[in-house]
């Protein structure tokens, strides 16, 4: 069962209700502390990769996965028309809570196909939200009804390889949890209750790229961060 401590997290901050850092743990690392403070981030504070998607950003904006909505804040600022989506129901009150003007809790696999967009942003790791690689052509295929036909979707990963040792010959031992080493189950927990765990993927671009072209779409990459990760806008 979805208990939503995530977005807990962020209407307790936005509340002032004694907010707590959130602790993550994936199956291939340790349990670490998040200040939610984070979330809620101002433009100047973001990391490069999503201060570049913003500046990208024009017309008709969907923040997918909208979080705290800082993303669409600072859209909404610079005269963006953005619809921010989260399937948290917290989040999207924490939201609107901060003035976010059209905030809605819905699924990106619920959106509405006769509705498109200039701009589908899926920041902070936005390629999370296909679960497993075996989704990403579903995913894709969505995202693509979404879009106008000179839209595009800006969306960042990290390669994970980084993360796993070498052997003697210089190649990376992976021990395979799944179909891909991207594929990592996450454990939440928030004021010692725990969430129920879920898949979250990381891509490295050749692969988003290869997915792309499976479906007629143009993947691009835009930057690289310092860390193996990227921002890349896909088109039609």
């Amino acid at each position: 069962m979805f208990k939503d401590l995530f977005g807990k997290a962020m209407l307790d901050y936005v509340q002032n209700n004694q907010p707590e850092n959130i602790v993550t743990e994936t199956n291939i690392s340790e349990a670490d502390e998040m200040d939610v403070s984070y979330l809620f981030r101002s433009f100047n504070d973001m990391p490069k990769i999503e201060q570049k998607a913003l500046k990208l950003c024009k017309g008709k904006v969907l923040d997918v996965g909208c979080g705290a909505g800082s993303h669409a804040l600072y859209l909404q600022e610079k005269g963006c028309n953005v619809l921010a989506i989260d399937i948290s129901a917290n989040a999207v009150e924490a939201c609107k809570i901060r003035g976010v003007e059209n905030a809605v809790q819905m699924d990106i696999l619920q959106v509405d196909e006769s509705e498109q967009f200039d701009t589908i942003l899926l920041l902070m790791n936005g390629t999370g939200i296909f679960g497993k690689l075996k989704n990403i052509d579903q995913y894709l295929s969505k995202l693509k009804k979404l879009l106008t036909d000179n839209g595009q979707l800006l969306i960042d990963s990290s390669d994970l390889i980084y993360m796993f040792d070498e052997d003697e010959d210089g190649g990376k031992w992976i021990p395979m949890y799944g179909d891909y080493y991207g594929e990592l189950t996450f454990h939440i927990s928030y004021k010692g209750e725990k969430e129920t765990p879920f898949d979250w993927l990381y891509l490295d671009f050749n692969t988003l790229q290869n997915a792309c072209m499976a479906q007629n779409l143009k993947c691009e990459l835009i930057l690289e961060g310092s860390n193996f990760d990227y921002l890349a806008r896909i088109t039609k």
